[in-house]
């Protein structure tokens, strides 16, 4: 594959994950109040909850930090895309990273939190951007496997 047509797929996952997260959040917003919980399935709720942290929640109050390190490792992903595009499922990887990160920056920026939503049992809300982020490692652990077997 291209460098072009690489950066065109992963522009193109980027753009759909954001989408999806915004509009999913802003129903989300509208529809629920923070701390509201609506039950969807037996191990699934929708709850609203402002999360002002990195990952869970972690590192809550301290937004300089939190925008220090995401601009450092999107800066990292970024240049490590520019010098091996052409690996096999990078751009998916990359296009889901960046996507998942931008949708909560955006969050941050405007709100200053992030709107997590679903909620399993035993573990701590989250959006549609963190499961484009999870799939995003997931990918690119992959995708560096797989061309460490050329």
């Amino acid at each position: 594959m291209t460098q072009r047509a690489a950066w065109a797929r992963a522009g193109l996952v980027l753009v759909v994950v954001v989408a999806i997260d915004q509009l999913t959040k802003a129903l989300v917003r509208s529809e629920l109040k923070v701390g509201e919980v609506r039950e969807v399935l037996p191990f699934l709720d929708l709850v609203r909850v402002n999360n002002d942290g990195i990952a869970f929640g972690a590192f809550g109050g301290g937004q300089a930090l939190v925008i220090v390190a995401l601009v450092a490792a999107l800066c990292g992903l970024i240049v490590f895309f520019v010098l091996h595009g052409e690996r096999r499922g990078i751009w998916l990887a990359t296009g889901l990273l960046l996507g998942g990160a931008l949708g909560n920056v955006i969050d941050r920026v405007r709100d200053g939190a992030v709107t997590d939503f679903l909620k399993l049992p035993h573990w701590p809300a989250f959006n549609v951007a963190d499961i484009a982020i999870t799939a995003g490692v997931v990918a690119l652990v992959l995708s560096l496997d797989a061309s460490r077997g050329r």
